[in-house]
């Protein structure tokens, strides 16, 4: 366990005894007194109890009734317990929760319990009123908790004057506090718990005042609005051992005198805007068991002085998003008992020290996102009892993606029993032969039962072995992709049928798909671009109904579309550019496709007309059937493609097969602005149709003209010919548009410059005449936009024309921009914002 509570343990126990008078009464038959039962009935009226949780309240001894306890000599009630059983993590949150929320009025009558020591309301909804002021004349009260309840308003600080009080917990309700002078009074208090209470408005120096609560073991104040964390000269809370001050602003320096709290055992204080260096002393508090300070960016420390020694009994270490520098020293071998050790996102440097073997008890290993370099430590140091069999058989995520490491995987890797996640990625291994090694040898990867592999992006080179489901059957995310292997698919990958991600994109593989992947029901996304399969697509593809992403591009496959692929209902990205297959689009493409937002058909050699049912794929976004054989008209019904009209799109990531944190996110190449631009994280809201390098001819459907949602229309290289619609202009989010090499005649309308956001043109090579509008948007386009049309005339062509040119307007921003920030610009503007936005950052441009 992560969190360690000492005071929260015993009040478990405590509650434990507590929970049996809760639910079967005192095991002695006391009567409680006239007055407490008085007090309780009227209690009760003010309640309302939607599920009957109080129908045991009835009948003259209320020491029988659900959630009372009575002291055993006197009768008097001494305890309400009337929390909500079905706390919102539990397993029946979503149906039971809400159901047995207790509601309304809490009545004066309680304060007439004066023997009251513990009170318990949490996980109920008492929505919008304040905490009754009556709270504070319990002068027993011992256990406070009204957490989680719906209470709002000011804690008052009559609460103050419970001083018998050693446990109060208000988290999770919409309260406030101006000041912590009231805490004075409580000289009792052990544990309190103020999670998600606002303090921006109390004094600076809040630390002095809780340093005045001598008997202070627990404190809990994350997400407080807190700004300021003072010094504290002399300490007097000595019996402090746990403290969470998570996500708070301090803006601070962390405080040195951390170090002087021995009794520490927990301490987080993650994401709370600390800089400055760690002290040192935190490693010597002979108690500490967690610490979290993640996430602070700006906390700094040596690790080879931060770990060189100290940190006995520690057994979670958090310090991700922090400026962490230098090696990691062999002396961390000596934290045996760490189960977590996560260093994500800092600047550390150097290898991994074979040390780190003696750290039987890991469970959660996390050194990615660092300068880590070399190879993995060939053997491990290891203790006594687990030899090399095993060194860690409890580690379930090892993370060691996004550094320099290089080399091959020791064996050990491929021993640990238990491991859920292996994140390799982004690094620099090398020389590791798949179809040998790939379970076991020298090499070894893991060669137990594990959910996810992902081994993007490094430089392995091999083949992948035929006996890969001996080990990995339970996989569920598979990522080979961006290597160098090569050799066939084994036909066994279709053993691993619980896999929603198969992703072997970018490497040499040669052969036929295999077709027992078929097998693999649960798949979601399947990538098997830019490699070297050829043959046809086995038609077993077409059983995996649950298939949402299919990229079979960039290979040398031919033949027909499967006709079982009118199966695949669930489809959102078909993509089989750049192959060799023939005949016709299918018709049945047209019908059941509800989902599709990408048909990619491009660089094959289909023939026939362009189908007009392609607008019955309504969710349809991106349509590409450039560089076939196509020979038609542009039918007139691309008009009611209903996702490439209208604006104020919203931006959402195509994330597909997510599980524990991995998943395969959509990614697209588009002919748009020239060349070809890759999209990511905007790829959402990419609408875009090419039709270039075919055989088409006719006329300009003047019903094209309606997609006022279209970002990139590419119509060169057919044989259309007429005019070039005046009703362009309706299209009013076009960024890039090609007509060049075509057959269109007549004048350029000049309702062309009225597109605003055009960033991309090209008219030339057709039979254009007349004088260039160039003004407005046309104004930002050179001379190679026009050229090949022997009949225009004006700027920016060196032919004048025989009249005036027209005014050339304003000149606008330059249309030199990059794929995501031209999609920003559409998107932004679309719903209204004045200007462009930049923040989406660049794409990768292919040349």
């Amino acid at each position: 366990m992560e969190r360690l509570s000492v005071f929260g343990l015993v009040l478990l126990v405590l509650c434990s005894i507590a929970t049996d008078f809760v639910c079967y009464g005192n095991t002695h038959l006391t009567s409680c007194t006239k007055f407490d039962l008085e007090a309780l009935i009227d209690f009760k009226n003010g309640l309302n109890d939607p599920e009957n949780r109080l129908s045991s309240w009835r009948g003259s001894n209320c020491c029988q009734w659900r959630g009372i306890g009575c002291d055993n000599n006197t009768g008097a009630v001494i305890t309400i317990n009337l929390h909500n059983p079905y706390p919102l993590d539990s397993f029946d949150s979503n149906t039971r929760y809400g159901f047995w929320n207790l509601s309304g009025e809490i009545r004066p009558s309680l304060k007439k319990l004066e023997s009251l020591t513990h009170l318990d309301l949490s996980s109920n909804t008492f929505q919008d009123i304040p905490i009754p002021v009556f709270l504070g004349s319990l002068k027993n009260l011992e256990y406070l908790n009204l957490s989680n309840a719906g209470f709002s308003g000011k804690i008052p600080p009559y609460l103050g004057n419970l001083s018998s009080l050693q446990s109060l917990d208000v988290s999770l309700n919409f309260l406030s506090v101006d000041s912590f002078q009231w805490l004075n009074g409580l000289v009792s208090l052990k544990h309190l718990e103020m999670n998600q209470v606002d303090l921006s408005l109390v004094e600076s120096n809040w630390a002095e005042v809780l340093n005045t609560i001598p008997h202070l073991t627990e404190l809990h104040l994350s997400l407080c609005s807190l700004s300021s964390l003072a010094s504290i000269e002399s300490i007097n809370f000595t019996s402090l051992a746990v403290i969470d001050l998570s996500f708070n602003s301090f803006n601070s320096k962390f405080p040195d005198w951390f170090a002087n709290l021995t009794s520490l055992v927990y301490v987080d204080m993650s994401s709370s805007r600390l800089f400055g260096r760690i002290p040192l002393g935190l490693g010597e508090l002979p108690s500490l068991q967690y610490l979290n300070l993640a996430l602070n960016d700006n906390l700094s420390a040596s690790c080879l002085q931060l770990f060189r020694q100290g940190w006995g009994k520690i057994e979670v270490l958090r310090l991700a998003s922090n400026k962490l520098h230098g090696k990691v020293p062999s002396a961390i071998g000596n934290m045996t008992s760490l189960t977590v050790f996560d260093l994500f996102a800092n600047n550390v440097k150097g290898g991994i020290p074979s040390s780190i073997g003696r750290l039987c008890n890991l469970v959660n290993f996390d050194l990615s996102g660092n300068n880590l370099t070399g190879s993995l430590p060939e053997s491990l140091e290891v203790t006594a009892n687990f030899g090399a069999k095993n060194p860690f058989p409890s580690l379930m995520f090892l993370e060691l993606s996004n550094n320099q490491l290089s080399g091959k995987l020791p064996e050990w890797l491929g021993q640990l029993g238990n491991l859920v996640k292996l994140g390799l990625s982004f690094n620099l291994f090398e020389d590791v032969d798949l179809s040998s090694n790939f379970f076991e040898g020298p090499i070894p990867l893991p060669s137990v039962q594990i959910e996810l592999l992902d081994l993007a992006n490094n430089q392995f080179t091999g083949s992948i072995s035929q006996n890969i489901t001996d080990f990995l059957t339970d996989l569920v995310f598979l990522s080979l992709s961006g290597n160098q292997l090569n050799g066939e698919v084994p036909d066994s990958i279709g053993g691993m049928t619980y896999l929603q991600v198969i992703d072997l994109s970018s490497n040499h593989f040669i052969g036929s798909i295999p077709p027992s992947i078929g097998n693999c029901s649960f798949l979601k996304a399947l990538d098997l671009g830019t490699n070297d399969f050829s043959g046809v697509i086995p038609g077993s593809l077409g059983e995996l109904k649950q298939l949402q992403s299919l990229h079979l591009s960039n290979n040398k496959l031919s033949g027909e579309i499967p006709i079982s692929f009118q199966n695949l209902s669930s489809l959102e990205t078909l993509d089989l550019g750049n192959n060799n297959f023939s005949g016709q689009i299918p018709q049945w493409l047209g019908n059941g496709f509800l989902s599709l937002r990408i048909l990619s058909l491009r660089s094959n050699s289909f023939t026939g007309g362009i189908p007009s049912w392609i607008s019955k794929l309504s969710s349809l976004q991106v349509l590409d059937l450039a560089e076939n054989n196509l020979n038609s008209q542009i039918p007139a019904t691309l008009g009611d493609l209903k996702s490439m009209v209208g604006e104020g799109k919203v931006n959402q990531y195509l994330l597909y097969g997510r599980y524990r944190g991995l998943y395969y996110e959509e990614s697209f190449v588009v002919n748009t602005k020239g060349g070809f631009q890759k999209y990511t994280k905007t790829l959402s809201l990419l609408t875009s149709i090419d039709l270039s390098g075919n055989n088409l001819y006719g006329e300009f459907p003047e019903e094209l003209t309606k997609l006022n949602g279209l970002v990139v229309l590419n119509l060169s290289r057919n044989r259309i010919s007429g005019r070039i619609s005046v009703n362009i202009s309706s299209m009013r989010e076009l960024g890039s548009l090609d007509f060049s090499s075509n057959k269109f005649s007549g004048a350029i309308p000049a309702s062309l410059s009225s597109l605003s956001f055009l960033g991309y043109l090209n008219l030339s090579n057709n039979n254009l005449t007349g004088m260039i509008p160039y003004s407005g948007q046309l104004s930002t386009f050179s001379e190679s936009s026009f050229a090949g049309n022997p009949g225009l005339c004006g700027d920016p062509l060196p032919v004048e024309c025989q009249r005036e040119r027209p005014d050339t307007g304003k000149t606008v921003e330059s249309h030199d921009q990059d794929s995501d920030s031209f999609i920003d610009k559409w998107f932004y503007l679309s719903i209204g914002v004045g200007f462009a936005a930049d923040s989406l950052g660049r794409e990768e441009e292919l040349q």
